[in-house]
């Protein structure tokens, strides 16, 4: 049953994975950016390129490193997902943490190791048999998007373990806040990118990247 809810939210992820291809390959904020980019002017995305740098973990490795520093929030298997992107230089697998939300990763097809690691909120659709109260709903989306910031700490602070958890919390939040409403909104610290999608009803995809660090950051 497991594997057909996957299956079912495939797209959505699939979408999420890619979200940035069409991004300007630097790291200026899309709000400094024309907002009328051309095809012309988009790139493929940095961690698509054959020399973007990878964090040194597969998806296994970072998957038990994540387990066994928040046991409480293990994270299962991460399982293949096709795509028809037959020479893209890379593979994709997702993880299934609620009804909700997954985690998912893009990796170097050769190495196996993670380029881009993400998490992806998919508010719950209505269902017909059910009309729920308008309280009763906002409730339930108040705990799911806490879930989701709570993740959003735990992968941040676990690729920095320098915060604490009360500053990964808010950098969380902060990321959130910021990317509201945004197809994508991005920060750097350090050798990382945070990234956020948001696609409002759609769902809402945080994503964590490793870069390179020019001569004049260093």
């Amino acid at each position: 049953m497991a594997k057909s809810v996957i299956c079912s939210a495939c797209s959505a992820i699939i979408l999420a994975v890619t979200f940035s291809t069409a991004v300007l390959a630097d790291n200026t904020p899309v709000s400094e950016k024309p907002k009328a980019a051309t095809s012309v002017e988009q790139v493929v995305a940095p961690y698509l390129r054959e020399d973007a740098p990878v964090f040194n973990l597969t998806a296994a490795q970072f998957r038990e490193k994540f387990n066994a520093a928040y046991p409480h929030m293990a994270l299962a298997e991460y399982k293949p997902i096709k795509t028809p992107e037959v020479k893209s230089p890379l593979t994709r697998a997702a993880s299934r943490i609620n009804s909700t939300l997954y985690s998912s990763v893009a990796l170097d097809k050769n190495q196996r190791t993670i380029r881009s690691l993400q998490l992806t909120y998919i508010p719950a659709e209505p269902t017909e048999e059910k009309t729920e109260k308008a309280e009763t709903l906002a409730k339930t989306e108040k705990i799911n998007r806490a879930t989701l910031t709570n993740y959003i700490a735990a992968f941040i602070n676990l690729f920095e373990p320098t915060l604490t958890a009360e500053k990964s919390q808010q950098k969380a939040t902060e990321l959130l806040a910021k990317g509201k409403g945004a197809p994508f909104y991005q920060q750097t610290e350090g050798t990382l990118r945070f990234v956020i999608a948001d696609h409002n009803e759609k769902g809402i995809t945080f994503a964590i990247e490793p870069i390179k660090l020019s001569l004049s950051d260093k």
